[in-house]
């Protein structure tokens, strides 16, 4: 199973960002905090050097989708979207390992007795 899958529209947007931004690529990854226990944590990859020792890194045609090391166990199986709506346009996460989330859409829970029977 992959770690996480990448629409069409998440790929795009994620090119625009770093040919924007003029970086590397994008980052997800899962930190504690937030109102739900834990929170994705977005963030912006200056270049290769940037990338740690077994971080995985999803090639997106202009730019990269990097995972760290440390979430992959929760977010194994995932997709990200990139929707666009009336009220705005986000990446949207759709996470099987996830118990809870936060009407936020960034704070999320996990059943941490469940998360062990992902890792490979």
């Amino acid at each position: 199973m992959d770690i996480c899958t990448l629409t069409e529209a998440a790929q795009t947007q994620i090119n625009k960002l770093c040919s924007d931004n003029s970086c590397y690529g994008i980052s997800l990854n899962v930190k504690g905090g937030g109102c739900a226990g834990f929170e994705y944590d977005w963030g912006i990859i200056n270049s290769p050097e940037d990338v740690e020792n077994n971080d995985t890194v999803i090639d997106t045609g202009a730019g990269k989708f990097i995972i760290g090391v440390h979430s992959q166990m929760f977010l194994i199986g995932t997709e990200v979207d990139y929707v666009t709506s009336i009220v705005g346009s986000n990446f949207e996460i759709k996470n099987p390992n996830a118990q809870s989330a936060c009407g936020c859409g960034v704070s999320v829970n996990f059943n941490m007795d469940t998360i062990p029977q992902f890792i490979e």
